[in-house]
C-alpha cells in the first residue's frame, strides 16, 4: 500500500517523508508499535544514542525517528534481510560495532526483534557477543503476542527480564495467552 501510493501515510511518505518508526508501524501493527513504546520507556541508551534503533535494510542500525521517503522505502524493501547478503549484513555490522564500542564496558543491546531465525542474530551476535540480550518472555511467542507484552509493560514501566542470545533457547512452547488487561482472558 505504502509503495503504491494508497492513503495518507503513503502520500506524506511521497512528499514530506515520514519517521522509519512511523512506517514500520503501519507495516507490522501492533509488533512495531509495542517495540517503540518499550525502547523508549524502558531503554537505557548510551549517552548520544537514541533508545530504539531499527534495523534497516541497506541502512544499518538507524533511528526510529529517521526521516525517510517512498525511494528510500523501496530500496530498503529491495535488499533480502538476510545475513548472507553484503548489502544487509555489511551496514548492521558497521552500526553494530559502532553500538559496541559506546556501549562501554558494562552495557548491553536488547534485540526485540526475532531471535528465532539467525537473520539478525548472526550479524549482531559476531559484533556484540554475549551482550546481546532478549526478553525471555518472547521464547514461544508471535509477534502480534510480543507486542501486546511490550505495550503493557510500556504502560507500566516494567522491564522485561532478558538474558544473552548466545546459548539461550530462543525457540519453545507457546505460553499461555496474555490476560486481558483487568485480570481477564480475552
Amino acid at each position: 500500500m505504502l509503495l503504491n501510493g494508497a492513503g495518507t501515510l503513503a502520500t506524506r511518505l511521497a512528499a514530506e517523508g515520514a519517521s522509519l518508526g512511523e512506517v514500520f508501524s503501519f507495516m507490522s501493527s501492533l509488533y512495531f508499535r509495542g517495540k517503540l513504546a518499550y525502547a523508549t520507556t524502558v531503554g537505557a541508551p548510551p549517552p548520544d544514542w537514541p533508545a530504539a534503533l531499527v534495523i534497516g535494510p541497506g541502512l544499518g542500525l538507524v533511528p526510529a525517528d529517521l526521516l525517510i521517503h517512498t525511494p528510500e522505502l523501496r530500496a530498503m524493501a529491495a535488499v533480502p534481510v538476510d545475513p548472507a547478503e553484503p548489502n544487509f549484513r555489511e551496514p548492521l555490522v558497521r552500526d553494530a560495532l559502532a553500538l559496541e564500542s559506546a556501549l562501554g564496558s558494562d552495557g548491553r543491546a536488547v534485540l526485540l526483534g526475532s531471535v528465532a531465525t539467525e537473520k539478525y542474530v548472526t550479524p549482531l551476535t559476531q559484533v556484540l557477543g554475549d551482550r546481546l540480550h532478549f526478553p525471555l518472555a518472547f521464547v514461544g511467542r508471535g509477534d502480534m503476542s510480543r507486542g501486546g507484552l511490550m505495550l503493557r509493560c510500556a504502560r507500566t514501566g516494567e522491564p522485561l527480564d532478558c538474558v544473552p542470545v548466545q546459548g539461550a533457547v530462543r525457540k519453545g512452547q507457546r505460553p499461555p495467552k496474555l490476560a486481558a488487561e483487568g485480570g481477564r482472558r480475552p
